[in-house]
């Protein structure tokens, strides 16, 4: 059995995943807070801790690579965060050296497959537009589970491009969080 990469974002109602949490400084930056609960916080820690390794792009690695590891928790999140294993796609980057972390280069789409024959647990991609745009041709993304807040931003980094082409998704499971976020789990067939 194969695992499942699965695509976790956070959108606004109109698409937006640039910035949520404010740590880029973008105009429109840092949206999701304000509708953060303990259904949000529960929902991204079972998401976590039901995973083995995070796909990560270039700049939401080097991101959470600055953010994470000075981080500390009571539930055992950020532990789990710095010490989970972390590939890195990128054509730029010479080293990672955020903990257990490897650098993945050359042909990327068939070096995912192989990752994707590893006995374990799924792989998460948080962010990483740039990523899911490359691996969504190649049916190499399973599932896409989108948080949608409910904002509408009118501006800012979409998740999909126009370029993107169609896939068709089957709806999985739905909730709606008392803040008005919705939790969407699509697969794609």
């Amino acid at each position: 059995m194969t695992k499942k990469i699965i695509a976790t974002e956070f959108i606004s109602l109109d698409g937006i995943m640039e910035d949520p949490g404010g740590a880029e400084k973008t105009k429109h930056g840092g949206w999701s807070g304000q509708y953060w609960n303990e259904e949000a916080q529960k929902y991204k820690y079972d998401e976590l801790f039901a995973t083995d390794a995070l796909l990560l792009g270039r700049v939401t690695y080097e991101g959470f690579a600055q953010a994470w590891p000075s981080m500390t928790d009571d539930d055992g999140f950020a532990e789990r965060m710095n010490s989970i294993k972390k590939y890195v796609i990128s054509e730029t980057l010479e080293d990672t050296k955020w903990n257990n972390s490897t650098l993945v280069k050359g042909n990327v789409i068939e070096q995912i497959a192989k990752l994707k024959q590893d006995a374990g647990q799924n792989m998460v991609i948080h962010g990483s537009a740039e990523l899911i745009n490359t691996l969504l041709p190649h049916q190499l993304i399973d599932e896409i589970r989108l948080m949608i807040f409910p904002i509408v931003q009118g501006c800012g980094k979409r998740l999909f491009k126009e370029t993107t082409g169609t896939n068709h998704l089957k709806l999985l499971e739905s909730k709606t969080f008392e803040t008005g976020v919705m939790v969407l789990h699509y697969q794609l067939s």
